[in-house]
């Protein structure tokens, strides 16, 4: 994992989750090195909610849960260290992990805006039931940010089965 500094190369944001497609990371790590720029994988607790944004600071954050501590808040980094570490193996292109809070669009696309990133890369939605019924009721994250940005937002598909199945 590098450091945030980035020797002024433009990154790229991309939205990361606990258990998200591979698809995801593998395309972003494809085009940031394309693009030789580094890539910013950016997780944001909806379990937390900003009180007040200074990125010269640590951001505050007061929980919606309060039986959510910093142990959670180590694990979910450790894992998704781990799961990035893993989609970024044998790669060339410098990344960093920012845990960030509140609603994902408006956190991703904030975080986009404060480091200037040229483009945010982001899964599309996953399929289901639950998961159709929370994008009805919350909205879509990839459909926020495309209507809501001035920069572009790349949207990942997810490989449906028979063709992951066809590829091995």
């Amino acid at each position: 994992m590098a450091v945030e500094g980035f020797s002024g190369r433009i990154p790229l944001v991309v939205g990361v989750l606990p258990d998200q497609h591979v698809e995801v990371l593998q395309t972003a790590r494809t085009l940031a090195e394309q693009l030789g720029v580094p890539l910013v994988c950016a997780y944001v607790d909806e379990a937390s909610y900003l009180v007040e944004w200074d990125p010269s600071r640590e951001t505050h954050r007061m929980s919606l849960h309060p039986e959510k501590d910093d142990e959670d808040v180590a694990a979910v980094r450790g894992d998704l260290g781990k799961a990035i570490a893993e989609a970024m193996d044998g790669g060339t292109a410098d990344w960093t992990l920012r845990l960030l809070a509140g609603d994902p669009a408006r956190a991703l696309g904030r975080l986009a805006s404060d480091i200037d990133a040229s483009m945010i890369i982001v899964g599309s939605p996953e399929p289901g039931l639950g998961h159709r019924i929370s994008e009805a009721l919350n909205g879509s994250v990839a459909a926020w940010l495309s209507h809501h940005q001035r920069r572009p937002v790349l949207i990942v598909p997810q490989k449906k089965r028979h063709e992951a199945a066809h590829k091995n």
